[in-house]
């Protein structure tokens, strides 16, 4: 489901257009390149916002924060797919998509929801997390070494933040080596699901029936990774069918690749373009940990999640009425001065900020630890590593035409 473009409306002084409908505001080529004076103005002189499509667009901390916990605000499948479908929206893909993975953690609804999470949990663990550090730390430096092999100018986003993640899982989840180029040939057939259906599904059909084997394998040799963890936990808790099995390594295997990528490439832009903090850095290596959340906050990749109203839910003085969609903007509350000091304002330093980056409630992001992992050992590594990295001379920045999501395209640096 897509927005209603606005292009060559008139623009007030700040190059905002001049609408009743402000969400529409949001495909402008300037909300592209910097979608935040967009979600002030939002918050100013609408925070909970009912677009011209019958959207809701919710961008203060306060009402996201508790539309995150209202599980009245449903994620279940069957009701978004009725809701697009109500508003015209072409379903194909994501109908095809849904009904072939089934019923997974992000898009079933309590109780079904709480199940899968307890068991994904008991194998997700942070201990688990935090082993891999050191081979994140391996992945990383040997992408870096390929990189200035290579010579002295690369894209960050293909050379280090896009590999980086899926090398990580694939670890994580006992993937061999030797078939991380297929698992990565599938996944790039799952971001093309909207231009070609048909291909895309093969690749799902196809990578299934490789987890699938993966599964069969580690119920006869178990081994020290998630999938084993996943398979020991259905054995002590038959609730989790083979069917749900599958799903959610589907699932966790790809909730975190294009997000961890973009979590790099925007923090590091963000650092170039502020050399106050970036030096900072430079001289407290130990702030990175804080760093991540900071860079998180400012400059969000997930700018967006979506819900739908299982029933009327009042929030910010509106009421949604059930049917109703809502895109709560995770980055807009990121970015509100009465959750934030100077909002606008790059701090490395901040304490304890509790941005939305990665949602709250029950539907919190599973894999956000990881992926700030990945993002601290890459951040801390590039700046170590290569004490000369800026913005390539003349690099044009361009951002994914996707208002839901903070991503560039190319990231061009030398070094």
């Amino acid at each position: 489901m897509t927005l209603t473009d606005t292009t060559g409306e008139a623009r007030d002084s700040a190059g905002l257009a001049r609408s009743d409908d402000l969400a529409a505001a949001l495909l402008t080529p300037e909300a592209r390149r910097d979608p935040y004076p967009f979600y002030a103005r939002m918050r100013r002189e609408d925070p909970v916002h009912r677009s011209a499509q019958g959207i809701w667009y919710l961008t203060r901390y306060a009402d996201v924060e508790t539309a995150l916990g209202d599980l009245r605000l449903s994620n279940d499948r069957d009701r978004m797919t009725r809701a697009y479908s109500a508003l015209g929206g072409d379903l194909k893909a994501f109908s095809r998509l849904t009904d072939r993975l089934g019923r997974v953690m992000s898009n079933t609804d309590p109780p079904d929801h709480g199940r899968l999470r307890r068991l994904a949990n008991r194998a997700f663990t942070a201990r688990r997390v935090e082993a891999l550090r050191e081979g994140i730390q391996r992945i990383v430096d040997q992408l870096i070494d390929r990189a200035v092999q290579a010579g002295p100018s690369m894209d960050l986003l293909e050379a280090v933040a896009a590999p980086l993640p899926m090398s990580v899982v694939c670890e994580l989840f006992g993937i061999p080596a030797e078939d991380i180029p297929q698992v990565k040939s599938w996944f790039h057939r799952f971001g093309r699901l909207s231009e070609d259906i048909d291909k895309s599904e093969t690749a799902i059909e196809q990578y299934e029936e490789y987890l699938a084997r993966l599964v069969r394998q580690r119920r006869a040799d178990p081994g020290d990774d998630l999938i084993s963890a996943l398979v020991a936990t259905q054995a002590q808790d038959d609730r989790l069918t083979d069917s749900e099995l599958l799903a959610t390594c589907f699932v966790l295997i790809t909730a975190g690749d294009e997000t961890t990528t973009h979590l790099v490439g925007n923090g590091m832009l963000a650092l170039l373009r502020h050399p106050d903090q970036l030096a900072r850095l430079r001289e407290d290596p130990a702030l990175v940990r804080t760093a991540v959340d900071e860079l998180a906050r400012y400059d969000t990749p997930t700018q967006a999640i979506v819900r739908v109203a299982a029933e009327d839910v009042a929030i910010g003085g509106r009421t949604l009425r059930e049917g109703e969609l809502a895109y709560l903007f995770l980055a807009a509350t990121n970015r509100d001065p009465e959750r934030f000091d100077e909002p606008d304002r790059l701090d490395l330093t901040r304490p304890g900020s509790r941005n939305l980056s990665f949602g709250n409630g029950p539907h919190f992001c599973l894999g956000g630890p990881l992926a700030k992992l990945q993002a601290e050992v890459a951040v801390g590594t590039l700046i170590r590593r290569l004490p000369h990295l800026r913005l390539a001379d003349g690099a044009a920045l361009d951002w994914r035409p996707n208002p839901l999501q903070r991503r560039l395209t190319a990231l061009p640096l030398t070094y």
